[in-house]
């Protein structure tokens, strides 16, 4: 009896050490194997961020390659015509805002209109001149029907119009100023050209026609005219000047607080640049000392871009392979789709986020630049946010320490590449107008990429610091526009109904 007890307790034990060494063998091997996906993942990450590194003399390079290319020529033509691979545009011919009172001064109560899309920005607000703060600041943001925007001219004119009035009677203001009531008030308008619709704009059935004008745009004046139309229909004693890009309006608002306001950048969903040049640097036939020049930067294209497999992919699948090379390497409209990109490689080669890849990852356009701002500036210890983005995003229900903080590290190579490449683009830009050395400059910024992203707009801070020392970085002032986004439209109207009262 004792010897089949201890046969019988020699093979219970053998077979709970068998099954403790299975146990730690199924550990170990798990272990090996999340150790080797781990690597696997910090390789495919080594290789992003060496991809998209921006040394300084590499944006030295951008920054030349883009200065070489502002080569200033008319507006009908396309990039195709010239020698140039940039579409340089006068879309602003008069004086802009001095914010003076030995001048013109800007003073009273103003009314501007920013088109932006599918919705309507309507402002008012008081200035007072001797570059005090804009006060008294109204703004409705309304949406525009897709019918109206399909419509004809005269009818999204008209829908503007009506807008207008119904917004001058909840905010009042209009019988303010008794001595702007002599002739018809200027009316600001701007548009801020959304990247999506670049393609709409080539069909002859929109009625707006989403491009960059020139100032003595045919179209332009049709518009403007349409729109003066509508007022008087509308019983509105206003008029519009000029139509222009929201970046013409902010180098107004710059200007209107500092005389050093020489350039104006978008940096949001797409992306554009404009600024300050002399009339005779661009043309003897200009008779205005200073014009402002329109620049679609996102167009710029030079041999240093820091492309990577994922900015390839992408260019191929976009609706516009092979254009908008820059604004695809530093806007928020696909700053989103080059981190998914990335993530679903790294899911697919090292299982980052188990063995099966989730398959949201695999569909397009659905990581926002405000989720990837979100995710990047998690500071807490368990990366909580990027957890919840994950599960909220992608159904990534569960997602390990190490996994959510490589997802962290996507989100900061993928943003200071844009930034910095922003930041190059605005020495570029001071290159060519020879502001570097001994001027000051001051450059208006704009847009919710770089307005709600901290971390990105640090990056464009920092960039143009690194590139031009401690000697010459102050000598390059960068800073929001003033008033927020839209509110150019109101020192347009502000500048030329002064100029009106003074002539």
């Amino acid at each position: 009896m004792r010897k089949e007890l201890v046969v019988v307790g020699a093979v219970t034990g053998a077979a709970l050490l068998a099954a403790a060494v299975a146990v730690v063998m199924v550990v170990r091997d798990r272990k090996q194997r999340n150790e080797r996906r781990r690597k696997r993942s910090l390789r495919s990450l080594r290789k992003f961020a060496r991809d998209c590194a921006t040394p300084v003399p590499k944006l030295w390079s951008i920054a030349g390659d883009l200065a070489s290319s502002l080569v200033y020529h008319d507006a009908s033509h396309s990039s195709s015509d010239t020698d140039s691979p940039l579409r340089l545009v006068v879309s602003y011919a008069h004086p802009l805002p001095t914010g003076d009172a030995s001048k013109i001064e800007e003073k009273g109560w103003y009314y501007g209109v920013n088109l932006r899309g599918k919705a309507l920005l309507i402002l008012s607000a008081q200035l007072r001149g001797k570059r005090e703060p804009i006060s008294h600041l109204n703004r409705d943001l309304v949406s525009v029907p897709s019918a109206i925007m399909a419509a004809t001219p005269q009818e999204l004119c008209n829908f503007i119009a009506s807008t207008l009035s119904t917004f001058i009677n909840r905010h009042g203001g209009y019988e303010k100023d008794s001595e702007q009531h002599d002739e018809k008030r200027i009316l600001g308008f701007t548009f801020t050209y959304p990247p999506d619709q670049r393609e709409a704009s080539l069909s002859p059935n929109t009625a707006f026609k989403w491009k960059t004008f020139a100032f003595d745009d045919k179209e332009a004046k049709e518009m403007v005219e349409e729109m003066n139309k509508a007022l008087e229909r509308h019983g509105l004693s206003m008029r519009v000047f000029s139509l222009v890009d929201d970046t013409v309006g902010d180098l107004a608002s710059g200007r209107y607080y500092s005389d050093d306001a020489i350039a104006a950048i978008n940096l949001g969903t797409g992306t554009n640049a404009a600024y300050v040049e002399q009339g005779k640097a661009v043309s003897s036939s200009y008779k205005s000392e200073e014009l402002v020049v329109n620049v679609d930067w996102g167009d710029f294209k030079s041999s240093h871009l820091p492309l990577t497999e994922y900015d390839e992919c992408l260019d191929i699948e976009s609706s516009n392979p092979g254009c908008r090379t820059f604004e695809k390497l530093i806007s928020g409209m696909y700053l989103g789709e080059i981190v998914r990109k990335v993530l679903l490689k790294m899911a697919q080669e090292s299982s980052l986020f188990g063995a099966k890849v989730p398959p949201k990852l695999s569909c397009p356009n659905l990581l926002r630049p405000m989720d990837v701002a979100a995710m990047h500036q998690d500071t807490s210890e368990e990366r909580e946010v990027i957890e919840d983005k994950l599960r909220d995003i992608f159904g990534i229900m569960e997602s390990t320490p190490t996994a959510r903080e490589l997802v962290g590290e996507v989100c900061d190579i993928a943003a200071e590449r844009g930034a910095r490449l922003a930041g190059a683009g605005i020495v570029g830009i001071m290159k060519k107008l020879n502001r570097i050395k001994d001027k000051k400059s001051v450059v208006l910024v704009q847009g919710g990429l770089y307005e709600h992203y901290r971390v990105y707009r640090n990056y464009v801070h920092s960039s143009v610091w690194e590139m031009l020392g401690n000697e010459l970085s102050d000598n390059v002032i960068i800073q929001p526009c003033h008033g927020g986004s839209g509110a150019g439209s109101l020192f347009l109207a502000a500048t030329h109904e002064s100029r009106m009262r003074h002539e």
